[in-house]
């Protein structure tokens, strides 16, 4: 096989055919790069792609791109399905509006920007006028809104801003009368909330990252810091730090009534830690309410010394209850919602009322409450599928959301008072829901656990298992994957496909038990979930292996990766967007040590033998793998774009067949997301990846 000098350490590989196309990968050199877990050698040859700043990457990065996009270019109805798919995204976009005081605050879309604009209006019929335009914020229109937080006296808006799709954000502060920025800039914060009190707030800080491992190093000595308007960044007072656990994450809110600050800190990924310090009080007094990080929990009001708090602890399917500051044992609480065989997965106040949003089968329902738990009515939602919703203590309104795979999200004011519900903002792009219907379905997975599935399709589809059918899950961190509209996979349907959303285990659509069947040394349960699922659609003829396309994202890009290393006879398309594809390493970087609560680490002999069977670095072999769509950012320092280099590079070594193995490196961009990507990065990934998917499934665009 003739090898051609591309550059210094990057080479051009002759492959296979895949139709009338010649591939010639980027192969990255090989380094003797080895890691010796409990006894076991573990080779990494490809290690060196981990440094995002070196020169080395940077070409092979470069060449990997150009390889995709010579390959991408051939297929000729690229350019109809980016003009369709530009169709079908180019309606009005409402986020759920939500009150403060007498203010009304939504993000809104006009139908063509990239990002969303936040409005405020007086009152439910107010004019809306623009107060903050993320469009504006950054040359190249990568700059995003990634967390907002309204002053308790409504007379200040903090914002903070992420740059092309990394978590690091900067914090602002505008006026929201006049809508003029105030001089305040605090740099150096994730994942933080927004606790105001009076004229300053809490924010989430951490150290400043050194310039060229800003996007790879450990997340690490995060502190609380609070911030008085108008005063310099380095004045803030230092309120709260764990000098003892430097890898926990801690972030801050206050009560509506600013009389206690909120805190919360993570061990990891998944339960958290409560103290509650009261603000009146002339000392710094943390009380603990909740000290173990086996369950959630989430302050909601105060009444006295109680606090009314939602939390999974004795509750799988979660519940509500008061927990006395002075008593706080779990033995005192008192539930006023107690747990039922539904997910309670959201609750808010209004006025003296309590607003429920439970899942029932993956399908919500909205309740109103009195303050005692007694069930007041049903919110009568339009149809089945899956509802937010947003309430203010101090207001008769609530605003919430309805959509599913087939109607676009639909947005209602309601009175609680009156029970009634009023359309806010009901959007359309053309699309013709009429044409389509949706099913559920529930099949047995390896050890008959039933797993619900949505089957979406055009009405009167001939099961006939020639259909194109393209499959998606994600089954991780107690994340519920519901129903909602996607001018995407709008545009899969349209042209004859099949969409199967799979609700396997470690998601959160059963509560903590259904999350906790998919972690650790359970893992096996979510790629066997998924297996089975393709297994249902093939045997019951909506599909073939040779006629279905897999994916997912970040952990489902684990998921993807893990499905095809143990059968790559599964699918004819794969695509693992953003991946968590090296299991040995995953928690080195960024944020990546805090998921150890759902996949263990190598840093442990157990979990290490458990992961080295599933990791999709460390079992890609030699031998015919689908055509595979990897795609990341540049700038995605939550899953850092290392994992999809290296595994991009161990696949294009081993693939045996006539399928592709490309890599999608998008440039400014990071983890993703529909509120931190702009527009036009969104149409032209899922131009790319349903250009592969259409092509490598034998598919055309039907005008």
């Amino acid at each position: 096989m003739k090898l051609i000098s591309l550059a210094a350490g990057i080479l051009l590989l002759a492959s296979c055919n895949n139709g009338s196309q010649q591939l010639k990968y980027p192969v990255a050199r090989k380094v003797d790069t080895i890691t010796n877990y409990f006894g076991n050698k573990v080779a990494d040859p490809y290690r060196w792609l981990e440094n995002d700043t070196s020169a080395e990457t940077a070409q092979w990065v470069k060449a990997e791109n150009e390889v995709t996009q010579n390959y991408l270019s051939k297929i000729t109805f690229r350019d109809s399905l980016k003009k369709r798919l530009t169709q079908l995204y180019h309606y009005e976009k409402y986020s759920v509006p939500f009150i403060r005081g007498n203010y009304v605050f939504f993000y809104k879309n006009n139908g063509t920007q990239n990002l969303s604009v936040l409005y405020v209006q007086e009152g439910l019929t107010g004019t809306p006028r623009a107060l903050l335009d993320p469009n504006t914020l950054w040359k190249d229109g990568t700059a995003a809104i990634s967390e907002i937080g309204v002053s308790n006296n409504q007379k200040y808006l903090a914002y903070a801003v992420s740059r092309s799709g990394s978590d690091w954000n900067d914090f602002y502060v505008l006026d929201i009368a006049s809508g003029k920025p105030l001089s305040d800039t605090l740099r150096y914060s994730k994942f933080s909330d927004i606790g105001w009190e009076g004229d300053g707030f809490y924010y989430t800080r951490y150290p400043a990252p050194s310039k060229n491992a800003a996007l790879v190093n450990k997340n690490e000595s995060p502190k609380i810091y609070y911030h008085k308007l108008g005063t310099p960044q380095s004045a803030d007072k230092l309120f709260y730090e764990d000098k003892e656990h430097p890898m926990r994450t801690v972030g801050a809110y206050t009560t509506d009534d600013e009389q206690y600050l909120v805190i919360h800190t993570e061990d990891a990924s998944d339960g958290n830690a409560i103290f509650v310090k009261s603000l009146s009080a002339n000392n710094d007094l943390l009380l603990p309410i909740v000290s173990d990080f086996r369950n959630d929990n989430t302050v909601l009001d105060h009444k006295g010394d109680s606090l009314l708090v939602l939390t999974n602890k004795g509750a799988s399917n979660y519940r509500l209850v008061w927990i006395n500051m002075d008593k706080p044992d779990s033995a005192n609480w008192i539930n006023v919602l107690p747990e039922q065989k539904n997910l309670l997965q959201g609750v808010s106040l209004s006025g003296d009322k309590i607003i429920a949003s439970y899942l029932d089968n993956v399908k919500t329902k909205l309740y109103v409450y009195g303050m005692d738990g007694k069930l007041i009515n049903e919110i009568k939602l339009p149809g089945l599928g899956n509802s937010e919703f947003t309430a203010s203590k101090k207001s008769p309104y609530v605003f919430y959301s309805f959509t599913n795979y087939i109607t676009l999200p639909t947005i209602f004011s309601y009175d609680v008072a009156m029970d009634k519900s009023t359309l806010f903002a009901k959007p359309d792009n053309g699309f013709k829901s009429d044409d389509f219907e949706t099913e559920q379905v529930f099949y047995p997975s390896k050890d008959g656990t039933k797993i619900p599935m949505y089957i979406v399709h055009k009405k009167g589809l001939t099961m006939d298992g020639n259909n194109p059918c393209f499959l998606y899950a994600y089954g991780g961190f107690n994340i519920s994957i519901l129903p909602a509209f996607s001018p995407s996979a709008a545009l899969f349907i349209e042209n004859g496909g099949v969409y199967a959303v799979a609700n396997i285990r470690g998601g959160g659509e059963y509560g903590e038990k259904w999350h906790e069947a998919g972690t650790k040394l359970q893992k096996q349960n979510v790629f066997d979930d998924f297996y089975y699922a393709s297994s249902y659609l093939v045997d019951n003829k909506y599909t073939s292996r040779s006629k279905l396309a897999i994916h997912g994202r970040s952990n489902g890009g684990l998921l993807i990766g893990a499905s095809i290393t143990e059968h790559p006879d599964m699918a004819k398309v794969a695509i693992p967007t953003v991946g968590v594809l090296d299991m040995l390493r995953y928690h080195k970087f960024t944020i990546g040590w805090s998921w150890a609560n759902d996949y263990g680490t190598s840093d442990d002999s157990v979990q290490f033998h458990n992961l080295i069977k599933f990791s999709p670095l460390h079992n890609v072999h030699d031998t015919a793998y689908p055509a595979t769509f990897i795609t990341t950012g540049d700038h995605d320092d939550r899953v850092v774009p290392a994992h999809s280099f290296k595994f991009a590079a161990t696949m294009q070594a081993h693939q045996k067949g006539n399928n592709p193995v490309l890599i999608r490196i998008d440039h400014n961009a990071g983890h993703g997301g529909n509120n931190s990507k702009p527009m036009f990065q969104q149409i032209d990934e899922f131009t790319d990846m349903w250009s592969f998917v259409f092509y490598n499934l034998g598919m055309k665009m039907k005008s």
